[in-house]
C-alpha cells in the first residue's frame, strides 16, 4: 500500500496557483495517494482547470476545513467532525486526543475539530505547501505520528513574521524536510534563522511546456512607433510587492523616450486602487488596461499577443508567470528581486535590472521595442532553457525523491541515491537534493 500525502494550502483550486494543481495531479498519475485539505474550494474554479474538473478522483480527494466562523456553527458541526474522525481513524483520534491533552489541555477539542480532515486522512507526510501555515501546526508530527514538509515560496519568508524572531522556530525545530524554489529562498531561510542542518530541498517551479508553447511571432515591422506600439505584458496579483508603480514610472519614461507602447495587466488584488492611480497620475489610461485575474488560457492568449514580459517586483521568490512567458517565447524585463536572476540573467533570455529603478526597466524596453531580432534571440533561449530547467515531470520527479527520502529519513544525491555525509547544493534545475549540510 502506497504512503498516504496530504497537501495543506489555502485554497484548492486557485488560479494563482496552477502549480499545486499541475502537482497534485502529477502525483496522482505516479499512483500516490494523495490529498488536498483546504481553507476553502469554489466549485466554479474547477472548469479553468480541465484536467482536474475531469479527473474521478480530484473533488473525492479535495478537503475543505470545518468551518470555525462563527462560533456556533463550529459548536454545532463538532460533533460531526469528531465522529468523522472517530469513524476514519478511530485509532489516531484516540492517540490525537490523548496526546494533545497533554500540550493543549482542554483545547486539544478545538484543535481536533481544526485539524480533523488531516486526522481522518492519518497521513504519512503532511505538507504545508505555504511556510505561514505551518506555524502552530507542527503538533501533527506527533499526534498523528506523520512527517511533516514545508514550502517556502518568497512571501511566507520575506514578509510574514518579520516582527519576531522566532516565528518560524518552531517550524526549524521539528520539520523534517524544507523545500524552497531556489537558492536566493534558501539563503533567505537561513537568515530566517533555520540552521544549516534541517534536511533541504531545492526545486524549482515547472510550467506545462506543451500548453505555454511559443507561437510564431509574425511582427516582421518595426514596434515601438505609433503604427505598431509595442506590445507589453505584466501577470500578477495587484498588491505593492509587485512593484506596479516602478513599472508605471518606466512606461512613462518609455513614452518619453518616443516609444510608443500598449501594456496590460492580468491580475487582481487589494492594491487595485492604488496601482489604479498610480497610472492616472503618470498619465497612461490610454496605454495601459487592467484586465483583471484571467484564466490561463486567457493567460496563454495575451503572451501570444505580447512582445515583452515586464515584471518590476520589489520582492519574489521565484514567479511562475516568467517561466510561463519564457515558455511562450517572450523576452523578459525584471527587477533583481528574490529569485528572479536564476529565472534570467544567467541565460540571455532577457534583461535584470536592480529593483526600484525605472530608469533601467525603461531603458531595456527600449532596447528591446528596436531590435526584433533581440526579441526573437532572447525569446527563443527563454524557451530553451524552460524545456532544459522547468518541466512538470522533473519536477514532480523531484517530489517523489523528497518524499520518499522523508519518509524513509534517507539523504539523496542529485541523482537520487541514498548517500551519507554533506551533500552540495544545486539550483536551477528541477532535480531534488535533499541535504544535510553543515556550515
Amino acid at each position: 500500500m502506497s504512503s498516504r500525502l496530504v497537501l495543506i494550502v489555502p485554497g484548492f483550486p486557485k488560479l494563482s496557483e496552477t502549480f499545486i494543481v499541475s502537482k497534485f495531479l502529477g502525483l496522482l498519475e505516479r499512483g500516490w495517494d494523495v490529498h488536498v485539505v483546504c481553507g476553502g474550494s469554489e466549485e466554479a474554479q474547477f472548469r479553468h482547470f480541465p484536467k482536474l474538473e475531469k479527473h474521478p478522483e480530484a473533488r473525492r480527494r479535495t478537503k475543505v476545513a470545518w468551518p470555525h466562523r462563527p462560533r456556533w456553527l463550529a459548536g454545532l458541526l463538532m460533533p460531526i467532525a469528531f465522529s468523522h474522525c472517530l469513524w476514519s481513524n478511530p485509532l489516531g483520534a484516540w492517540r490525537y486526543l490523548r496526546q494533545g491533552a497533554r500540550q493543549f489541555g482542554f483545547g486539544v477539542l478545538r484543535q481536533l475539530y481544526l485539524d480533523a480532515h488531516i486526522v481522518a486522512l492519518s497521513p504519512d507526510l503532511v505538507h504545508f505547501e505555504f511556510g505561514a501555515l505551518s506555524v502552530g501546526r507542527l503538533h501533527l508530527k506527533e499526534l498523528l505520528l506523520a512527517k511533516c514538509v514545508v514550502s517556502f515560496r518568497g512571501y511566507d519568508l520575506h514578509f510574514v513574521g518579520l516582527e519576531d524572531p522566532d516565528h518560524y522556530s518552531e517550524v526549524w525545530e521539528h520539520v523534517d524536510g524544507v523545500h524552497c524554489l531556489g537558492s536566493a529562498l534558501w539563503d533567505r531561510a537561513r537568515q530566517r534563522g533555520c540552521p544549516a542542518s534541517v534536511p533541504h530541498a531545492l526545486i524549482s517551479p515547472a510550467v506545462d511546456c506543451d500548453y505555454f508553447r511559443a507561437p510564431p511571432r509574425r511582427r516582421l515591422d518595426a514596434v515601438g512607433n505609433e503604427q505598431n506600439p509595442v506590445r507589453i505584458l505584466m501577470v500578477g496579483r495587484l498588491v505593492w510587492s509587485k512593484g506596479y508603480e516602478y513599472a508605471l514610472h518606466a512606461l512613462r519614461i518609455l513614452r518619453e523616450k518616443g516609444v510608443s507602447f500598449e501594456c496590460r495587466v492580468i491580475g487582481g488584488g487589494k492594491s487595485r486602487d492604488c496601482v489604479a492611480f498610480c497610472r492616472h497620475q503618470m498619465g497612461l489610461k490610454h496605454q495601459v488596461t487592467f484586465l483583471g485575474d484571467k484564466s490561463r488560457e486567457v493567460v496563454r492568449e495575451q503572451m501570444a499577443w505580447a512582445d515583452v514580459f515586464l515584471h518590476s517586483a520589489v520582492q519574489e521568490g521565484f514567479c511562475n508567470a516568467v517561466i510561463e512567458a519564457q515558455a511562450m517565447g517572450l523576452p523578459v524585463v525584471c527587477s533583481d528581486a528574490g529569485g528572479l536572476p536564476e529565472n534570467v540573467a544567467d541565460a540571455g533570455t532577457g534583461f535584470v535590472v536592480p529593483r526600484r529603478d525605472p530608469e533601467a526597466l525603461a531603458a531595456k524596453l527600449a532596447i528591446l521595442a528596436r531590435d526584433r531580432e533581440l526579441r526573437l534571440r532572447m525569446g527563443t533561449a527563454g524557451r530553451q532553457r524552460v524545456l532544459a530547467n522547468f518541466q512538470i515531470a522533473d519536477q514532480i520527479a523531484g517530489f517523489e525523491e523528497l518524499y520518499r527520502a522523508t519518509l524513509n529519513g534517507e539523504a539523496l544525491s542529485p541523482q537520487g541515491t541514498a548517500v551519507s555525509g554533506p551533500l552540495p547544493v544545486v539550483s536551477g534545475q528541477s532535480s531534488v537534493v535533499l541535504n544535510n549540510v553543515h556550515s
